[in-house]
């Protein structure tokens, strides 16, 4: 690698930590203000959502981990492995607590009161998680890591839970369709599931062509 081209390689890695920390501080806000609001309102899907975002701190450390270990191509490719099995991991257990979530929530057909601080927070996450999750796309795919291309998947997973959570929100405060959100929360599983698989067998395509 020449001089040049080492030196662009280390500020896509800068802007990939700064990304990484700027995820980890969202997620941590995000996570407590999920569950604060959950436990007012007797709502599972904000608390659950809350956990979500707990999980995908632990997908963010170790993309993190990733990053601080680039310096060579021994330490890339030994923690490119590592790095992907652990965020393959947090994805099956996000499909996990999703899934018992919406079991839970449809059993005890849980009518949660309304919670306008959720819908904020959702809101947010619907602002927020899209502007990061394409830019950490960009990094994955400059440094053909497949490591942080499933990680910056499941920064745009948490997106897509966002949506159902605002939705269900909203549907239970305007028509008290408490049942909207689980639903939705099902339907997701399949897809968090394949991606946790295709990640521990570390098979995650990459944004372009990563190797």
């Amino acid at each position: 690698m020449t001089a040049s081209a080492l030196l662009d390689r280390q500020a896509v890695v800068r802007r990939g930590r700064r990304l990484t920390w700027a995820t980890i501080a969202y997620n941590s806000l995000e996570a407590f203000l999920a569950l604060a609001a959950g436990l007012m309102a007797g709502s599972v899907a904000l608390v659950g959502f809350g956990v979500d975002s707990v999980i995908e701190l632990g997908s963010s450390v170790a993309g993190l981990w990733r990053l601080h270990s680039d310096e060579s191509v021994a330490d890339r490719e030994r923690s490119e492995r590592r790095a992907l099995l652990v965020i393959g991991c947090c994805f099956l257990l996000l499909a996990v607590c999703v899934l018992a979530d919406a079991v839970g929530t449809l059993v005890a057909r849980e009518r949660p009161k309304e919670s306008f601080v959720g819908i904020l927070i959702a809101t947010g996450s619907l602002v927020v998680m899209p502007l990061l999750a394409r830019a950490k796309r960009r990094v994955a795919a400059q440094l053909t890591s497949r490591a942080l291309t499933a990680e910056a998947r499941q920064t745009e997973i948490c997106w897509y839970l966002s949506l159902i959570l605002l939705a269900g929100l909203v549907l239970n405060a305007v028509w008290d369709w408490w049942w909207a959100d689980p639903i939705a929360g099902m339907a997701m599983v399949p897809l968090i599931t394949y991606e946790g698989i295709e990640a521990v067998r570390g098979r995650t395509v990459c944004a372009d062509d990563c190797t």
